[in-house]
C-alpha cells in the first residue's frame, strides 16, 4: 500500500522486511564490538579445485561454516547469549551457554516479488561435515525458499496487525534456552559476490561473522618473500555483554588459522597457536606459511 505526494513521492507500508525492523528493534541492546582479519585461501581453494573434479561443488560460506563450528565448540564461551532480564535492578546478569552450535545464515532472497533477507539456521555445525553443510545452504537457495515451513514466522509476521507481530516475535525471543532454534547461536553473513571486501553487522547472538569477496593480495611469506595470494577478509561482532575483547580475539585468531590450515579430518588438523603468541611466527603477518600436509 502506497500514497501519492509531492514531487512524486510515495510512502510505502512495509510488509515483507517487517520481521527484520522487529530484530533491529531487538538487537538494540547489544553492546558491538568489531574486529577482523585477512584469510589466506589458497588451501580452501586447492581443496575446492579438487573436490569440483570429483563433481562436488562448495561455496566459500560452506568451509566458513564448517571452520566456525569447530572453533565455537573449542570457545563455548562465545557459544551463548546474555538471558533476558540485564540490564535490571534485581535480576544479575546471567549467560546462557549452548551445547551444540547452530549458524543463523543470512540469504538475499524474495518473498513474494520483494528483496527481502531471510535467516536460515543450518544446525550441528561441531560435527557436520563440508557435504551436509554445502546440501542444507543449497535447499535454502533454491527458487523457492521462500515457500520452505522453516519460513512460515516471517511470513507470518509480515500479515500479523504490527502489535501482534512485535509481540510475537519478543515471544519466541523470552526463553534463551529455546534460541538456537529462532536465532542459532551464531550469525553468518556474506557479501562476498559483490566488490565487497570487508562490512561488519550484528546479527543477535554473542559472535557474527562476515565474509567479503576472495580476491588476489599481496601476502609475506614465512620466509619474508612477498607473493600473490587468494584473500578474505573476515569480520567479526562480537556482544561486549556476553564475551570480552581478549576472549573475542582468541576465537578469531583460531578461526583465521583453522581455515587458512583447512583440514576436512582426512588429515591431522594444525595445533592452533597459543592466545600470548601474537608476537611470534604468526602473530603481526598475513598470508601465514601454511602447515605441511
Amino acid at each position: 500500500m502506497s500514497g501519492a505526494a509531492a514531487g512524486g513521492a510515495s510512502t510505502v507500508v512495509e510488509r515483507r522486511r517487517r520481521h527484520t525492523l522487529f530484530f533491529l528493534e531487538w538487537a538494540a541492546g547489544q553492546r558491538p564490538v568489531h574486529l577482523d582479519t585477512d584469510i589466506d585461501m589458497t588451501r580452501i581453494q586447492e581443496h575446492r579445485a579438487a573436490a569440483r573434479e570429483r563433481g562436488l561443488r562448495y561455496s566459500y560460506v560452506t568451509y566458513l561454516l564448517h571452520a566456525a563450528g569447530r572453533v565455537l565448540d573449542r570457545h563455548p564461551e562465545a557459544n551463548a547469549v546474555m538471558a533476558p532480564g540485564w540490564p535490571g535492578l534485581l535480576r544479575a546478569p546471567r549467560i546462557v551457554r549452548f551445547g551444540s552450535v547452530t549458524a543463523k545464515l543470512a540469504l538475499d532472497r524474495p518473498v513474494e516479488g520483494e528483496r527481502t533477507v531471510l535467516s536460515a539456521l543450518v544446525p550441528g555445525l561441531e560435527r557436520a561435515g563440508l557435504r551436509e553443510i554445502q546440501q542444507q545452504i543449497d535447499r535454502y537457495r533454491g527458487p523457492e525458499a521462500a515457500d520452505l515451513p522453516e519460513f512460515k514466522g516471517v511470513r507470518m509476521l509480515g500479515r500479523l496487525p504490527l502489535a501482534l507481530g512485535r509481540a510475537a516475535f519478543a515471544a519466541a525471543l523470552r526463553d534463551p534456552r529455546k534460541r538456537p532454534g529462532v536465532f542459532g547461536t551464531v550469525s553468518v553473513s556474506s557479501l562476498g559476490h559483490g566488490a565487497v571486501d570487508g562490512f561488519h553487522s550484528a546479527g543477535g547472538t554473542a559472535v557474527t561473522l562476515c565474509a567479503g569477496r576472495v580476491t588476489q593480495r599481496p601476502v609475506v611469506r614465512a620466509d619474508g618473500t612477498v607473493a600473490a595470494a587468494p584473500v578474505m577478509r573476515l569480520g567479526l561482532t562480537f556482544d561486549h555483554r556476553v564475551i570480552d575483547g581478549g576472549a573475542a580475539a582468541d576465537l578469531l585468531t583460531d578461526l583465521h588459522h583453522t581455515m587458512e590450515a583447512f583440514d576436512d579430518g582426512s588429515r591431522e588438523q594444525v595445533t592452533t597457536p597459543d592466545p600470548g603468541g601474537a608476537d611470534r611466527d604468526h602473530g603481526p603477518r598475513r598470508g601465514l606459511e601454511r602447515s605441511p600436509r
